[in-house]
């Protein structure tokens, strides 16, 4: 518990803050989850106020792969499960689960990638493009690609961040008591899984 110095009456007593290593570090995971989702959400507002504004923008239901993207929103949704089997078995030193259900993860997040990279290469060999598409609006690629593209960026980076939590597991670290890191890593990937939950909603379902 780190230590603070107060000074009462001339006498210098020590207080402890409320604070431990262990909890700034989700506090600041907390709050980089509040900032990005404020980015998420402009986007969202921009994305439903242009297409509010477009008479002719494409139904989403005709022209993008629903089964596909169900199919990838299912996936994320198992790497929370994952994840959360992975953050258990670190809490209770299971080297051998917490590996399993780590790899798991990645392997979900890698995978849900690599649909999307198809996905965008369909859709272009289409023709629909950041500036253009067959169907109508001309920022129905746009805002599709910056929106699909920006939550892509993230599960990159949770999988990059996932790979790193578990060379450090491997090598004994992030086990036991010390799980704290394994716990805000977590954080940040339901985070991810919740906001596809939403992207999926708006730009493909309704």
């Amino acid at each position: 518990m780190s230590e603070a110095v107060i000074e009462t009456q001339g006498a210098v007593e020590p207080a402890e803050s409320p604070l431990t290593p262990e909890s700034w570090g989700k506090l600041g995971m907390w709050v980089f989850l509040a900032g990005d989702a404020m980015s998420f959400g402009g986007l969202l507002a921009g994305y439903g106020a242009l297409r509010a504004s477009s008479p002719d923008w494409p139904d989403p239901l005709d022209t993008l792969g629903i089964q596909l993207t169900a199919a990838m929103t299912f996936l994320l949704i198992c790497t929370s499960v994952t994840m959360v089997k992975a953050l258990s078995a670190a809490r209770h030193n299971d080297l051998a689960g917490f590996k399993k259900f780590m790899l798991l993860t990645i392997a979900g997040g890698t995978i849900f990638l690599l649909l999307q990279a198809y996905e965008w290469t369909h859709l272009t060999d289409v023709g629909m493009t950041m500036s253009g598409n067959p169907w109508g609006a001309a920022l129905f690629g746009t805002t599709f690609y910056i929106l699909t593209g920006f939550h892509g960026c993230h599960v990159f980076g949770g999988v990059a961040y996932l790979t790193c939590i578990l060379i450090s597991g491997i090598k004994g670290r992030y086990l036991g008591e010390d799980a704290n890191h394994v716990e805000i890593v977590g954080l940040y990937w339901h985070f991810v899984d919740l906001v596809w939950i939403l992207v999926f909603t708006f730009v493909y379902l309704l």
